[in-house]
Order: structure tokens, then sequence, then C-alpha cells
């Protein structure tokens, strides 16, 4: 009873890694995140999400951020630089992407290994680069246009990084939620922009 043209959203919510493949979609005529709280009601544990605010009204939840959607940023603010200074060093934007690209690598690493050994492997390996990262972040965000595309990236990282750091807690969760961007793939791709 909608025209073709309203705005409608499709909610995924889906399993990890561990157990059995299980991919829910629920549609929605709302962005709202009272659609996650009463979806998820009764639920405790992790819920890997993107930047989006609606998620933190959901209780009982860890929210765990997605390291793709940070290192996008990143990645978007080297492309906005001309390319004669894109290849130039030092540029910050490279710099923070491979603080980033290093986190992929060390996933990459332990794709096999068992989430304990995971777990431990992160903790070894993962927090110290996230420990730089940190202190390179907090030292850039004074000297860098908050509103440039880096002091965007900047910006999104602080703001989300005790959920950033999330995947450590537990062997079992990712590094990101590209597992649900892959499941929500279908829907998007066919959408028409206006």
């Amino acid at each position: 009873g909608r025209a073709a043209e309203t705005k409608s959203f499709m909610w995924l919510y889906r399993t990890g890694r561990e157990g059995p493949p299980i991919a829910i979609f629920e549609y929605q005529q709302t962005r709202s995140g009272k659609h996650p709280e009463e979806f998820l009601k009764g639920f405790s544990g992790y819920l890997q999400v993107d930047g989006y605010s609606g998620y933190e009204g959901v209780t009982g939840v860890t929210l765990v951020a997605c390291w793709s959607h940070a290192r996008r940023k990143f990645d978007e603010s080297l492309k906005a630089l001309p390319t004669s200074v894109r290849n130039k060093e030092p540029v910050a934007a490279k710099e923070g992407l491979a603080f980033c690209n290093e986190l992929f690598a060390i996933e990459q690493d332990l794709k096999n290994a068992s989430p304990t050994a995971r777990h431990a492997a992160r903790l070894e390996r993962s927090r110290p680069v996230l420990d730089a990262f940190r202190t390179w972040l907090e030292e850039k965000s004074v000297v860098t246009l908050p509103k440039s595309a880096l002091g965007r990236a900047i910006t999104y990282c602080l703001n989300q990084w005790d959920k950033l750091i999330g995947f450590l807690d537990d062997g079992r969760l990712e590094i990101d939620n590209n597992r649900s961007e892959r499941s929500i793939k279908p829907f998007v791709i066919g959408r028409n922009y206006v």
C-alpha cells in the first residue's frame, strides 16, 4: 500500500562464523532504532554493527564496531587527495590506512585459528597496533581539520573506539561485519538512487 518511490529499510540479523549460518531479513518502513530494540528484545551477547547510532538503545548487548567501515574512511580520505600529494610521504591518510591494514593482516593470519587461540593472538599482536593507532589518532585529531575527509575518518574512529576494540574481547568475534554486508548485497545492488 505504499508508493514505489517510498523509502523502505531491510534490517539484517546474522550469525557469525561459529555455528550454523543464519540470516534473518526484516522489512521496516523506517530506520528507527526501535526496530532492532524490539527485534532483539531478550537477546544478550555481542552485536556487531556499523556506526549507526540506532543500535545504542538495544539493551543487554555489547556493541562491536566494524573495522572495514573505519578503514574505508581512511581510503576515501586518501583518494580525496590530489595525486601529487597522495604519492608523497608522509601522508596521514596513508598512515591511518596502514594501521587498519595491519589489523586485517593479523586477522588473515588467524583465519583458521580456534577462538581461544585467536583471542590470545589478538591480545598479543593486535593490542599493540591498536594502542599505537589510538595515540596516532589523538595526535592527528588536534592538527587535522575536523570537516576534512581525514578529519572525519579520525573522528569516526575516536567516537567508535570502544566498539572498534570490542573484537579483542572474544575470539569468536570478527574484525568486521563483511559477512553481513555480503548477505545484504542482493538488496542493495538492484536499488535505484534518487
